[in-house]
């Protein structure tokens, strides 16, 4: 049980910071607020994403772009 509950908060870790991000991001709540925190059967730690609007995947794409282009 300890090691599902650890996965549980990894998840949930995980899914804030997501969330911190989009909302830095300036997206909206309602773009990502089907993001769930998920554990499996034996404690791995996901991040359903849930359904996003595309114009929110091409942000975070960009986003994700110009911290790989600034860490060169």
């Amino acid at each position: 049980m300890q090691t599902w509950r650890d996965g549980h908060t990894r998840a949930t870790d995980a899914a804030e910071s997501l969330r911190a991000a989009l909302a830095a991001l300036g997206v909206p709540e309602t773009a990502w607020s089907g993001m769930r925190p998920t554990v499996t059967y034996n404690g791995l730690a996901y991040v359903h994403l849930g359904m996003l609007p595309a114009d929110v995947v091409e942000q975070i794409a960009e986003a994700m772009r110009a911290t790989r282009t600034s860490a060169h």
